[in-house]
């Protein structure tokens, strides 16, 4: 049971049911009539739910806008015993240079090879988080690793695996590392660190 006001994730098979969908659908053509746009929905990122007179939905999802990936964020709220239903924000908060099937490990019609995707894609924080939080766990040191900047990150889908390549700026105690990391996601959603290593940049300026 949620708690009321509590904001929690739409997880696994639910964030990708055909309501959660339905309900990105509605946020991108309601936004289109508001606006005037004529964005075309493309997936749904990340779902969360919070429950306050109904439930007001906080949606990520992708929408094309002039042949581009976009990413956008959006509140539903919904009150099915009213068949109520309204769009209460749509905020554009970066662009995706991926789509669906390359985030989500799905095969499609893209070809082989590492392209550079948006630092600020949630899929692409989610798979820096999971190398942080690897980081830490091998680590020895008692001071918790904490992420500042991913500095680069491209990704590339083999077979049934997405993989991002990533240059990530950490902070361990008042010190600055910075790491280069291969992480791994599966078709079921699982991220794994498959490299880790140290960079050091010779001409880095201070």
């Amino acid at each position: 049971m949620s708690t009321l006001g509590g904001l929690k994730d739409v997880t696994g098979s639910n964030q990708n049911s055909a309501e959660i969908e339905e309900l990105a659908r509605f946020a991108v053509q309601e936004h289109n009539k508001k606006s005037n746009s004529l964005l075309e929905f493309a997936r749904v990122v990340k779902a969360k739910e919070q429950v306050v007179a109904g439930t007001l939905y906080h949606l990520t999802l992708e929408a094309i806008d002039a042949g581009k990936n976009k990413l956008y964020e959006a509140k539903v709220w919904l009150k099915p015993w009213e068949n109520f239903k309204e769009l209460k924000e749509f905020n554009h908060v970066g662009d995706s240079s991926l789509t669906s099937s390359d985030l989500g490990a799905k095969r499609d019609n893209h070809g082989p090879g590492w392209r550079e995707v948006p630092a600020q894609d949630p899929v692409v924080q989610e798979a820096a988080a999971h190398a942080v939080k690897t980081i830490q766990q091998r680590s020895n040191s008692l001071a918790p690793y904490e992420l500042l900047e991913i500095l680069l990150a491209r990704a590339e889908v083999i077979e049934e695996s997405a993989k991002f390549d990533m240059l990530l700026k950490l902070k361990r105690g008042n010190k600055e590392e910075k790491y280069k990391v291969e992480v791994h996601k599966n078709l079921e959603g699982s991220y794994h660190l498959n490299h880790m290593q140290q960079h050091h940049s010779e001409c880095e300026t201070q």
